[in-house]
């Protein structure tokens, strides 16, 4: 286990601006292709064009609105203190967000309300595994004993999570600071902390499987240290 005292503190205001800017890095993209869409229908006659534009401006603000509805719950207060969440709307941010061409989500878990840390838990728990497989691949996403344990393991080519990942689930960042790159994994472990629960992260060829449990139960039961990753 992480020793208590050696875990780094982020100031609340530094912790507010740089999840503000995850979220805006996740939406800016395709606002910015709904704008460019909607400019090419302002100066393009040609039909071929404009339903180019037409089906640009749509798939862009699917897009844009699917991550938005999965900050809410990833990020966001989602309810009043103390509030519960329905994981099938988790499981329907999670494919709205994750699934694609590249990309399927096997979602093995009863829909039940569970606090709802633990369901931002597992959702933040989701982006880490999606950034192990750039190339796309399979997420599988389990949650046991109502909540007691949530894992999420991702497979695909050269499956592999950065190497301050760790270190910053586990509030211990390199050079004591976290920056906007690394507030995600950040976010993850402080989130795992508040509910009493560890992150472990194990590696294997093609694969990356993060566990959440309490802090004890997870730190004996998981057999592969998480500093292996890669």
């Amino acid at each position: 286990m992480t020793d208590q005292s050696s875990i780094f503190s982020l100031a609340p205001l530094d912790l507010a601006a740089l999840l503000c800017s995850r979220v805006c890095h996740d939406v800016i993209s395709p606002v910015g292709a709904i704008v460019n869409g909607l400019e090419v229908l302002e100066d393009e006659k040609d039909p071929e064009m404009r339903t180019f534009a037409l089906d640009l401006i749509k798939k862009s603000a699917r897009t844009a609105s699917a991550r938005l509805q999965f900050c809410r719950l990833a990020f966001g207060a989602a309810g009043s203190a103390g509030a519960a969440i329905d994981t099938g709307d988790a499981e329907n941010v999670a494919r709205g967000l994750i699934a694609d061409e590249r990309t399927r989500l096997e979602w093995n878990a009863p829909r039940i309300l569970l606090p709802k840390n633990k369901v931002k838990l597992v959702l933040n728990m989701c982006l880490i595994a999606a950034a192990a497989i750039p190339r796309g691949g399979l997420i599988t996403v389990t949650i046991e004993g109502e909540g007691a344990t949530l894992s999420v393991e991702s497979k695909g080519t050269n499956a592999r999570v950065a190497a301050h990942v760790p270190l910053l689930l586990s509030g211990t960042p390199e050079g004591g600071s976290v920056d906007a790159h690394g507030i995600q994994a950040y976010y993850t472990g402080l989130v795992a902390r508040e509910i009493g629960f560890s992150v472990d992260l194990a590696t294997a060829p093609e694969c990356v499987t993060l566990r959440a449990a309490e802090a004890e139960s997870a730190s004996t039961e998981q057999p592969e240290a998480a500093s292996d990753a890669a």
